[in-house]
Parts: C-alpha cells; sequence; structure tokens
C-alpha cells in the first residue's frame, strides 16, 4: 500500500505499545512518525521492530522485501511537533498520567492538520477528560490497542461525551485499515475489555497470594478449561505489573472495593519485578519467553 492510500499516522510514545502500534501500522502502508522523550527509546523500538520482523521471514510469514519496506516507513523524530506535522492520525501511547497525555496531545493540535484525528490508547483514563482539557473534545477518541499490537484482532474504541459522529466514524475506518476488529465503549472507568481483564487478572494474582495454584497451573486452568489463549497472570507479565497497578489503583478510587489492587502485587513492583519488560514477573522472561517458577 502507498503513502497516499495510507497517509500519515504519529506515534507518541515508544515503549511497548508504541512500538507495537508503530510495527502495525508500517506493516498495513502508513508512514509512521515515531517519537519519545528519550529519542534513544525510539530508535531502540525500530531496532526491535527489525528484529521482530526478521524473526517472521525466518518463520516464513513475511519476506526480506516486506521487511525492508516496513521499516522504510518508520521515521524517529525528535520532537512531537515534527512526528504530528503531516499526521491524519496521532496516537499517544505514554504512561497512564492524564496531565501528560493532555500535554502532548496540546502539542499534536498545534503542530498537525486541523483534520488529524486525535486519539488516546489509554486503557482506563477519562476521554472525555482528556479531550476537554485538550480543547478540542469533538475530535478526541479513545483508541485502545491489546498486546501484542500485531497479533491482537481487536480495538477498543472508546466515544466520551463529546466525540462527535464523525470521529467515532473515522476511528471505525482506521480500524478496517488496521485489519482489526472494533467495539464502541462509552467512555466509564476501565471502558468494557480494561475493567473485565484487569479483574480476572486481580483475581489470580490473590490465588498466587493465597497458594491456591502456581501462577503456571493457575494460567494452565484458564487456557485449557476457558480457551483463553494466554493465562492472567502471564498477561499481567506481558502488560507490565507496573501498568497494571496503575489501572487497578484508577478503578479502586473509581468504582469501589472490588478493584482494590492486592499487596503481593504493590511488593512485586516495588521490588522491580515489572514482567517481561523487566525479566522477572511472575514467571522468569529468557530470550523474551517466559518460564514458569519453581514451587
Amino acid at each position: 500500500m502507498s503513502e497516499s492510500t495510507c497517509g500519515t499516522v504519529a506515534i507518541i510514545g515508544a515503549g511497548t505499545m508504541g512500538q507495537g502500534i508503530a510495527q502495525h501500522c508500517a506493516q498495513l502502508g502508513y508512514e509512521v512518525q515515531l517519537v519519545d522523550n528519550v529519542t534513544a527509546r525510539a530508535e531502540a523500538a525500530k531496532f526491535g521492530i527489525a528484529q521482530i520482523l526478521e524473526r517472521l521471514i525466518q518463520k516464513g510469514k513475511i519476506t526480506n522485501d516486506e521487511r525492508q519496506s516496513t521499516i522504510a516507513r518508520i521515521h524517529v523524530q525528535a520532537t512531537v511537533a515534527a512526528a504530528a506535522k503531516n499526521a491524519s492520525v496521532a496516537i499517544e501511547a505514554v504512561p497512564e498520567v492524564v496531565d501528560l497525555k493532555v500535554e502532548l496531545l496540546k502539542v499534536v493540535v498545534a503542530s498537525a492538520p486541523a483534520e488529524c484525528l486525535l486519539a488516546t490508547n489509554t486503557s482506563s483514563l477519562s476521554v472525555t477528560e482528556i479531550g476537554a482539557r485538550v480543547g478540542h473534545a469533538a475530535r478526541v477518541v479513545g483508541l485502545h490497542f491489546f498486546n501484542p499490537v500485531p497479533l491482537m484482532d481487536l480495538i477498543e474504541i472508546v466515544r466520551g461525551v463529546d466525540t462527535s459522529d464523525e470521529t467515532v466514524s473515522r476511528a471505525l475506518s482506521f480500524s478496517r485499515t488496521l485489519k482489526k476488529s472494533a467495539i464502541v465503549v462509552r467512555d466509564v472507568a476501565g471502558f468494557a475489555t480494561s475493567r473485565l481483564g484487569v479483574m480476572l487478572g486481580c483475581e489470580a494474582i490473590r490465588m498466587v497470594e493465597q497458594g491456591v495454584a502456581s501462577a503456571a497451573d493457575i494460567d494452565r486452568g484458564m487456557e485449557l478449561g476457558y480457551r483463553h489463549p494466554m493465562g492472567p497472570l502471564k498477561l499481567t507479565d506481558l502488560v507490565g505489573l507496573d501498568v497494571r497497578l496503575a489501572i487497578l489503583e484508577h478503578l479502586h478510587r473509581e468504582l469501589g472495593e472490588q478493584f482494590r489492587p492486592p499487596p503481593l502485587l504493590r511488593t512485586m513492583v516495588r521490588a522491580g519485578k515489572l514482567g517481561k519488560k523487566s525479566g522477572e514477573g511472575f514467571y522468569i522472561w529468557k530470550d523474551g519467553q517466559p518460564v514458569a517458577k519453581a514451587r
């Protein structure tokens, strides 16, 4: 697909989610402008994408030409303004801090074309609040991707109170160009998927805490008994224990006691056991793969 067909996507934040969104958009033909407050992190994300694509070549899933063209469509920028300059869609994928998200989207508004779709990848924060504080609530929508982005079929489109019909329509159209299935949800704390997903993960952590079973056996039970593609504790490691903790804290404030974070989760985060990105969480991660801990 050519640039004239797909256009340009600005991705703000080059962490796990930003890297995944960048890879998927580039593979589907979009020119990707990737920016992070640490430029080296954005460069590392591009290098990481190159390595992932190399493994896909080895598995026979893509050709070397496809790999090269995908990497050529990813451009690392030093500033948000530079990344947003020609963007038709801008997606912020920074940590779950509402002030930070608002600040960065304001820069996008000042730099991007007036028709640029303003999207937040938040998994729990209020899209309504973000839109109101950015000052262009009609143009702001939640585009909640799932990790790993290239493999997960779903995008959760979150409609704020003042998000326009046109913006939702454009978000749906964008989702289709990415070959994703979309659901549209109202802007309530935790939306639909985070609210259900973190509750399952939270209960699984409590079960480990209480010695009900090992993390690996709990996960195996959900994978084999309920056909989940990945158990809740392995998924927590993949998402990041610190991210899960932040979401639970937010939902606890907004929705009540059922979302109180388990003490074990707080302890592991304090110990720096954040999951795959730190090398240890409920599993030991070696060469990107989870290894069950000894009982």
